[in-house]
């Protein structure tokens, strides 16, 4: 029998319907809405902690490089100084409590600067509630933040969508939400290969690298998916930064790296050719100094269906590789120690 407290495993198959649902729920909320039309913002601002954080990387490089003007994403307390009347912030937070993004965003508000907020509720759609700006809410059903990332990168694409800075945005959920739903099917089935690729793992330590900003921001979902999920150390990296500092640290403990660490290998169509390159030396390099090699082939059409579809096959590995060691993926008791002191100690 299964561990699962929370409903991890239904949440990773729902990711489809999850995005679909979220989607209809922000369209509906932004028809109604007036925001600031596309030349009166210079700069976009996404707010984001944890999952959301993360949520915020998707968005940035998905919508970022077709945008004229540039996107930053902030995961801490406070805000750049730039921020001002000319701004569009985005504020992400799954419970609506993350306390750097409220404090972020009420900054932002007297700043003079357009908010959007996205959030199940709590203090960022109280903000929204009392400054009379947009609130779009997180689509139910999600026991967690990290098994909402669906819900929480639709929000800000659409209202990117809305205000003319990410014309077809539309389309490119559209194109996630059929790729979510082939990679499901894929996942659901016994013997799948995320099942595989956990049960290879078996206790050692993941080291996920992608290519370029959509393969790091895979990793590092990965990454993520692994510490909280399986409750395992596990370490993300990209290329290119990583010929430039990573490895050069896996040279001397090869005896020891391999018997605790295994490489795992995003990859995706919009990699660079010389990242596709690195690729091979990186295989190489680290294939002698870790226990084994994975390759994960991201599919579908346009960046944000691939990204999508890599976070979706890490999240059902984590999900086993916490099945494989009898560990519950739902609960992470160290995350809530740690914001119950800092709470407390605040």
């Amino acid at each position: 029998m299964v561990l699962d407290s929370l409903g991890m495993f239904d949440a990773a198959a729902a990711a489809p319907e999850q995005l679909a649902v979220a989607v209809e729920s922000s369209r509906s909320r932004l028809a109604d809405h007036p925001l600031p039309p596309h030349d009166e913002i210079e700069n976009v601002v996404v707010l984001g902690a944890g999952a959301a954080g993360l949520a915020g990387e998707v968005v940035r490089e998905v919508a970022g490089p077709l945008m004229p003007v540039p996107l930053l994403v902030h995961k801490g307390y406070g805000l750049p100084n730039f921020v001002g009347p000319s701004t569009l912030v985005l504020a992400v937070s799954f419970t609506g409590d993350t306390e750097e993004t409220v404090e972020a965003a009420t900054e932002a508000v007297l700043a003079g600067a357009a908010l959007v907020s996205t959030s199940t509720g709590g203090r960022l759609a109280a903000l929204a509630h009392t400054e009379g700006t947009l609130h779009l809410p997180v689509a139910a059903g999600a026991p967690t933040d990290r098994s909402a990332l669906g819900a929480l990168v639709a929000p800000p694409l659409l209202a990117l969508e809305r205000v003319g800075l990410f014309p077809g945005g539309g389309s490119w959920i559209g194109a996630a939400i059929d790729q979510l739903g082939r990679r499901r099917d894929e996942l659901v089935v016994v013997g799948n290969a995320a099942h595989q690729l956990a049960h290879r793992l078996a206790r050692a330590f993941p080291l996920v690298y992608g290519g370029g900003g959509p393969g790091g921001t895979a990793a590092s979902w990965w990454k993520a998916q692994f510490n909280a999920n399986a409750k395992v150390p596990a370490f993300a990296g990209r290329l290119p930064e990583a010929g430039h500092d990573d490895l050069a640290g896996w040279g001397q403990d090869g005896d020891v790296t391999r018997q605790i660490m295994q490489l795992v290998l995003l990859r995706h169509d919009f990699e660079h050719p010389q990242v596709a390159r690195a690729f091979g030396v990186l295989d190489d390099l680290l294939g002698e100094v870790t226990g084994r090699v994975h390759v994960v082939e991201a599919a579908g059409e346009g960046m944000l269906a691939q990204l999508l579809d890599l976070a979706l096959f890490g999240t059902v590995a984590s999900l086993y590789a916490a099945t494989e060691q009898g560990v519950d993926p739902g609960p992470t008791p160290a995350l809530d120690e740690i914001a119950f002191r800092l709470s407390a100690e605040g």
